[in-house]
């Protein structure tokens, strides 16, 4: 394999990439150039466009959708792109929803529970430290289980909840992906940074990996790994 591509049988293999765009996203840019970065060829895609043009994997990127008006995420999970990622991620697709894309993956109900306003109800952006608990999924085979890496978060609504029922089941399930480390950001129970989902494909996640993939820009290249780990899945 060299970057996203594998190279065997006469053949080449490019793993595909797509960025969904919203209204108010922020951080589609940075994670096209993280999925470039670890090697795949990029597609964008708009919110109003229900074709996924062929693409591998998706990433529902940070920021704003639409404004973050009635809930994060709520209006952003009936854009018109969503039916079909849906069915898409139902049907196995690697999905990854960071920060805004996380809320609009509980939304969509592919993933449980909800991310509310911050604990303590102010904005938060720091360098986080996180603990890897699940190296299985297909965005996390790139670490070792309890890893701490240490990537960016900056939300105001990053507080993930949930019943107990649902915070014993993805724990007793090895459901959550990562836990934060040397203190909680946000206030989400059990300390919770990121979840997936039964089938692990499908992954939602506070931080932000894409802005951790460089040592110019970034504290480290820790949030490369969730990208390269999606490619060695697509291609093996």
């Amino acid at each position: 394999m060299i970057g996203g591509c594998w190279r065997g049988t006469g053949r080449v293999v490019q793993v595909k990439i797509g960025v969904v765009t919203f209204p108010g996203s922020l951080d589609d840019r940075d994670a096209q150039r993280a999925a470039r970065l670890a090697g795949a060829e990029v597609t964008p895609l708009w919110h109003a466009d229900a074709d996924l043009h062929d693409v591998d994997a998706v990433v529902l990127p940070g920021g704003f959708s639409y404004g973050d008006y009635l809930r994060c995420g709520a209006i952003a999970r009936f854009a018109q792109v969503m039916p079909t990622l849906i069915d898409a991620a139902n049907g196995g697709m690697p999905v990854l929803g960071i920060c805004n894309g996380f809320q609009v993956l509980c939304e969509s109900h592919l993933l449980p529970g909800a991310l509310t306003r911050n604990q303590h109800l102010h904005f938060v952006h720091r360098d986080q430290p996180l603990r890897v608990a699940n190296n299985t999924t297909a965005w996390t085979t790139a670490y070792s289980v309890d890893q701490e890496i240490t990537i960016p978060v900056k939300n105001g609504e990053g507080c993930f909840v949930a019943d107990q029922k649902t915070l014993d089941a993805l724990e007793q399930e090895g459901r959550v992906v990562a836990y934060y480390a040397q203190g909680n950001p946000n206030g989400s129970l059990r300390d919770i940074a990121g979840i997936t989902n039964e089938r692990g494909n499908v992954l939602g996640l506070m931080p932000h990996p894409e802005h951790a993939v460089e040592a110019l820009t970034g504290p480290g290249t820790d949030g490369l790994g969730f990208f390269t780990s999606v490619l060695k899945e697509l291609v093996r």
